[in-house]
C-alpha cells in the first residue's frame, strides 16, 4: 500500500523518519511528504494556504496508483480529511495521528501567534499541559532546533469540503492527548467538535497515551501504530 505521511504545523517529511522503516517492513510504500513553504526556514510562505496544501497532496495522490492510504499528524489531519473528500474513491484509508477531520467552515487554528505574516514554533507556554506530556527538555530543544514556520493562511483559512461520499472513507485515529473512550462518548453525545467525524462510517481507534508529538515522544509506539492502522485498508 502506498502511504502518504503528512506532517503538522512546523514540521517537514523529516518529522516521519521513524515511522518510514517500519511501514517498509510491513510491506509498504510510504510517501513523506514536505508541503509547499516547508521546505526550509528560508522558504517563501507569502500567499501559501489550506488549499495549497491539500492540492500538493492531492498531487501525490494523483502521482501513484491504486488506492492509498493517508496519515496525517495534527494539522496534517485537516489536509488529509481535505484529500479524502476531493478524492474520495482512491483513498483506503485515512490515519489520523492526535488530529481529526476538519469539517467544512472550520478552521485549524486561528489563535496562534503569527509574526510577519506566518506562524513560527511559539514558546512552551502557548501549549496546554496535555500537548506537552514526555516532551522533556531535551526533545524540546531538537524540535525547536529544526521548526519551520508555518505560512499563516494554513492555519486561518476555512477548509471546503462538497463530497459527502467523504464519509465512507475508513479512518483511524491514533489517539494521545486524548484517550479513545473520551473521543467515543462525545460522538454519543453529540458533541459540535466532533460532528464531522461522527458522521464518518468506519472508525477504528488506537491508544498512544503521550502528548501531541508522539513521533519524538512515543516513536516506536507510533510507528506499530501506523502500521497497524494502514494494515486495514
Amino acid at each position: 500500500m502506498d502511504v502518504i505521511l503528512i506532517p503538522g504545523f512546523w514540521l517537514d517529511a523529516s518529522s516521519w523518519g521513524e515511522t518510514v522503516p517500519a511501514l517498509e517492513k510491513a510491506g509498504h510504500r510510504p510517501h513523506p511528504i514536505t508541503l509547499p513553504g516547508m521546505e526550509s526556514r528560508d522558504a517563501d510562505r507569502s500567499g501559501i494556504g489550506l488549499r495549497d496544501h491539500i492540492d500538493a497532496v492531492v498531487a501525490a495522490v494523483d502521482g501513484l496508483d491504486g488506492q492509498v492510504a493517508l496519515v496525517g499528524h495534527s494539522g496534517g489531519g485537516a489536509v488529509a480529511h481535505a484529500v479524502a473528500d476531493a478524492r474520495p474513491d482512491r483513498i483506503a484509508r485515512v490515519v489520523y495521528v492526535d488530529s481529526g477531520p476538519l469539517g467544512p467552515g472550520g478552521v485549524i487554528n486561528d489563535e496562534l501567534p503569527v509574526v510577519d505574516g506566518e506562524i513560527p514554533l511559539p514558546d512552551w507556554n502557548v501549549f496546554e499541559d496535555e500537548d506537552l506530556v514526555d516532551l522533556d527538555d531535551e526533545l524540546r530543544e531538537a524540535f525547536r532546533a529544526k521548526a519551520i514556520p508555518t505560512p499563516r493562511g494554513v492555519a486561518f483559512d476555512k477548509q471546503v469540503l462538497g463530497d459527502e461520499r467523504r464519509f465512507d472513507v475508513p479512518v483511524t485515529l491514533i489517539c494521545c492527548e486524548i484517550g479513545s473512550a473520551m473521543i467515543r462518548a462525545w460522538i454519543e453525545q453529540g458533541v459540535p467538535f466532533v460532528k464531522e467525524l461522527a458522521s464518518v462510517k468506519d472508525i477504528a481507534y488506537i491508544d498512544v497515551p503521550t502528548g501531541h508529538w508522539p513521533q519524538f515522544t512515543k516513536p516506536a509506539e507510533l510507528a506499530d501504530a501506523i502500521v497497524s492502522a494502514v494494515g486495514r485498508a
